[in-house]
């Protein structure tokens, strides 16, 4: 199988099987999944999604949360992984977003990544979920799910992952193919012990053939 026929078969199930595919952070403005995308990172979206109302309903603008202190927004994230350095990313990524941007989220890459806290990966998930750009974040799960079905070589780094993707996957379908991967990742392709039995892609999975069938 020719990779391209491998991105065909993959893009022909995942069009069958999940039609919808989008994020399960919840938000409601680009600042609100700016912040749970922010909060997610090293944390699982149940969790975000959890923390993030009591959040709102203290910063529901990037302008209240500017003017907060590092003991004001702490305990509101407490509980999420990382809540020190996330607290103080937060906190300054507002700022930031007040001064700089009137107060709006970036719609491009490249200003999104100026902002406290957002690498390329968040900024990736922005440009694509929020403006629709063509563009396709890498998390664990499509880091570990792209390499396990053969769509990319083995990489080392996610931006190695980013770039093959983004050679054969088609523009229009960027963004949808990142939460494809994801929620494979999630709920089929686990890092440990992958549900196999129900997985719509042994038959085209490079994993499956070498480490089960053999």
């Amino acid at each position: 199988m020719t990779r391209k026929e491998l991105y065909d078969a993959v893009i022909k199930y995942f069009e069958k099987a999940m039609p919808d595919a989008e994020t399960e952070l919840h938000y409601r403005s680009p600042y609100e999944l700016l912040v749970a995308v922010m909060l997610s990172a090293q944390c699982t979206d149940k969790r975000v999604n959890m923390t993030t109302p009591a959040f709102f309903s203290v910063y529901p603008t990037p302008y209240e949360l500017a003017k907060a202190g590092f003991d004001d927004v702490y305990p509101l994230i407490k509980s999420i992984s990382y809540p020190n350095s996330k607290t103080k990313h937060l906190i300054a990524m507002a700022q930031m977003l007040v001064n700089d941007f009137a107060g709006k989220v970036p719609d491009n890459r490249e200003d999104l990544e100026k902002l406290p806290g957002v690498g390329r990966k968040t900024a990736n998930v922005i440009a694509s979920v929020v403006f629709g750009e063509s563009a396709i974040a890498v998390d664990t799960h499509v880091f570990r799910v792209a390499q396990r079905i053969g769509l990319v070589n083995p990489s080392k780094t996610p931006l190695e992952v980013e770039n093959q993707l983004m050679q054969n996957v088609p523009n229009e379908l960027a963004g949808k193919f990142h939460h494809w991967l994801i929620l494979h990742g999630r709920y089929i392709c686990t890092a440990r012990n992958p549900k196999h039995d129900e997985c719509g892609l042994r038959d085209v999975c490079k994993y499956y053939k070498k480490e089960v069938k053999g």
